[in-house]
């Protein structure tokens, strides 16, 4: 098996530098014709500059590929889909759509401005719906289309310092989870990618031994899997430093109380069997947990 993506269109966004250019690269290595996007900014989203975009596509033309470059603000839907239309009118079509751009504004939640707060959800969240909405009818009418949305373990899991940055990024696990369900029959699917790499973002973070092991490319390797055409759909795939994982939300199965226990203290009081992981199943769909808490209801009034 090789995977290859000959005649395909992809945008991918911040791929000037660290991790998108690593994926801009490897998919026009592969035969995509590649949209750099890149704003040019600072990681914390400060300045502008079409340098590192122009490179990245420099390195492309270089190794024989096909790309342009586009320096839209993904915050901005009318800079977005400009960007599409830029796109289309050169190639005719998008295929691939990797949600890479982002920037950082870390502090502590008690000394964090919601100015920091809303650009860094602008940024990570709203960056990826309008470059998902710019890109979803041609998608649908095509009926093909492989969209990556990039969250984090900062997310997922938590980080200190980073409210702002972990709640786009679980918000984006969010968007993928009903994106997917909606794109599913138009043969448009959508993942997430959890990376974690030695590149600007986690500058002064981490040894430069350590960094060494987390390169770029190592994540990129799975990125790729999650744009081909045997793509999963709905998969949080996690990579770093050679290291390649899924990330799943479960539910327990929970317990039922009649109306006339329904009282804090006996939810409280049933936390144990509530937290039981025994039977926990991953949902893909609001409407499973719904059905399961009327099904534990109808099955109590049976038996009385």
């Amino acid at each position: 098996m090789t995977i290859r993506y000959d005649d395909q269109v992809a945008i991918v966004t911040g791929s000037g530098n660290g991790l998108g250019r690593s994926h801009a690269l490897a998919l026009a290595a592969r035969g995509a014709k590649v949209v750099v996007n890149d704003l040019g900014g600072s990681v914390n989203g400060d300045g502008v500059s079409s340098a590192a975009a122009l490179e990245t596509v420099a390195m492309i033309e270089a190794a024989g590929g096909e790309a342009i470059a586009n320096g839209a603000n993904v915050a901005k839907m009318d800079e977005v889909e400009a960007m599409v239309a830029q796109a289309v009118a050169k190639w005719g079509r998008v295929d691939i759509l990797v949600n890479n751009a982002g920037i950082l504004r870390d502090k502590s939640f008690v000394k964090m401005g919601m100015d920091d707060f809303q650009l860094v959800v602008d940024v990570h969240l709203m960056g990826s719906a309008n470059c998902s909405k710019a890109v979803w009818e041609l998608m649908r009418e095509q009926g093909y289309g492989r969209i990556v949305m990039t969250t984090s373990s900062s997310g997922m899991y938590g980080n200190f310092g980073q409210a702002n940055y972990g709640a786009a990024k679980m918000a984006v696990v969010g968007l993928m989870n009903t994106l997917c369900i909606e794109g599913e029959k138009y043969n448009v699917k959508v993942n997430c990618l959890s990376p974690t790499a030695g590149t600007r973002m986690l500058e002064g973070l981490i040894t430069e031994e350590h960094s060494e092991l987390m390169t770029v490319e190592s994540v990129t390797a799975g990125l790729l899997t999650l744009c081909d055409a045997d793509s999963p759909n709905r998969s949080i795939l996690c990579a770093g430093a050679g290291g390649y994982a899924r990330t799943q939300i479960y539910e327990t199965q929970g317990i039922y109380l009649p109306p006339e226990q329904q009282s804090p203290e006996n939810v409280r009081a049933q936390i144990e069997a509530i937290d039981n992981a025994d039977g926990q199943e991953v949902l893909v769909g609001g409407f499973q947990q719904t059905n399961k808490f009327i099904a534990k209801a109808v099955d109590y009034l049976a038996e009385k």
